[in-house]
């Protein structure tokens, strides 16, 4: 895979909450400025990115989380934690403008410098039909993450 473009943000490190009002940019590369047609007429766009600052070796298979429920291990599959088997990132944010061959965006979960792989407009109709179900845990341990 080749990055589409690359990151731009004022966050060099990856911390575990605020990223609510972070601001970022990512340049497109030449090869994918054919595709960036109509992607500005949407508010909110996924994000795929490669968590670059994360050592491959490093992959944790249980981690602790904490809440006011307590400490619960879980494995990486049931968090969004950046310590994953192919280090891939997502995140939906919102899309505040694409000027020229830059788009800026608000809340994007990743440091300067990440690699984005890909880019697909965010759509109520691929969002859940149905209740979201989700441990009481993961309430409180996003609660100032955004």
């Amino acid at each position: 895979m080749r990055p589409i473009g690359v990151v731009r943000s004022s966050r060099r490190a990856p911390l575990d909450d605020d990223w609510g009002d972070v601001a970022a940019t990512s340049p497109w590369s030449r090869r994918s400025t054919p595709g960036r047609s109509w992607v500005g007429e949407f508010s909110y766009i996924e994000v795929i990115f490669v968590f670059h600052g994360v050592d491959p070796a490093g992959c944790t298979r249980l981690t602790p989380t904490a809440g006011e429920s307590g400490v619960a291990r879980v494995g990486i599959f049931a968090q969004r934690a950046k310590d994953r088997p192919n280090r891939l990132g997502l995140c939906t944010c919102e899309l505040v403008a694409v000027r020229g061959d830059t788009l800026e965006v608000r809340a994007l979960d990743a440091i300067d410098g990440t690699p984005v792989l890909d880019i697909k407009p965010y759509m109520t109709e691929f969002a859940p039909r149905q209740t979201v179900r989700q441990p009481t845990w993961s309430h409180e341990l996003m609660a100032g993450y955004f």
